[in-house]
Parts: C-alpha cells; structure tokens; sequence
C-alpha cells in the first residue's frame, strides 16, 4: 500500500481547468496502479482515470478528452489535469492504489482513503 495525499482542488468557473496532485510517501507511487476517484454530495464514489506502471491509462466517459491523468515518477506523483470542467465535475477528488480483479470487472481501492480535494465548478 501506498501513502496518497490529494492537493490542487478549487472554485473554478465552468470551461476552467485545475491540476490535481496525488502526492506518495512510503513508497515508489510507479510501482502502482494509481486512480482518481470523485464523490459528490449525496452520490458513491465514482471511478474517474487510473494509471498503471507501465502507464496503461483509463478514463470513465464522461472525463474522455477533457482529463489527463499522469505521473512523474521523479516526484514520485501523480496528476489529474482537469481541462473544459463542468459544474457536474463539481466532488471531492480522492487518489488510491488500485488493482483490476477480472473476477468482480472492477477496480478495487487498497489504501486509506484520505481526505480528497475539492473541485467546485460553478459561475
């Protein structure tokens, strides 16, 4: 397991961008399959990009063209760069060591989730 801590959130107006950070402690974060996860008010977490090792990248569809996930393994973090954003963006952003289980079709979270970052889009 990894060590996440989540930075970048903010207000911003719709069609705005934010750089998220997902900074590791503990470990080497490209040993990892690191995902973005976002939660709304009142809505379960939502997978939004992952990144693996070799940097394989996935994205959910409603992020396809306007999110880049990325990583700097000299800086041992990972990045969300949120282009175009809309105010369904709007959640709180968590970062988390994952793994594909082929069994369940899923991702499965294995860190402590931490306390995420805010991204509110809104004029």
């Amino acid at each position: 397991q990894v060590q996440l801590v989540e930075s970048g959130g903010g207000l911003v107006q719709p069609g705005g961008s934010l750089r998220l950070s997902c900074a590791a402690a503990g470990s080497i974060l490209s040993s990892y399959t690191i995902a973005w996860y976002r939660q709304a008010p009142g809505k379960e977490r939502e997978l939004v990009a992952t990144i693996s090792p070799d940097t394989t990248i996935n994205y959910t569809d409603s992020v396809k063209g306007r999110f880049t996930i990325s990583r700097d393994n000299a800086k041992n973090t990972v990045y969300l760069q949120m282009n175009s954003l809309k105010p369904e963006d709007t959640a709180a952003y968590y970062c988390n060591q994952v793994r594909w289980i082929a069994r369940i079709r899923d991702f499965v979270a294995y860190a402590t989730w931490g306390q995420g970052t805010q991204v509110t889009v809104s004029s």
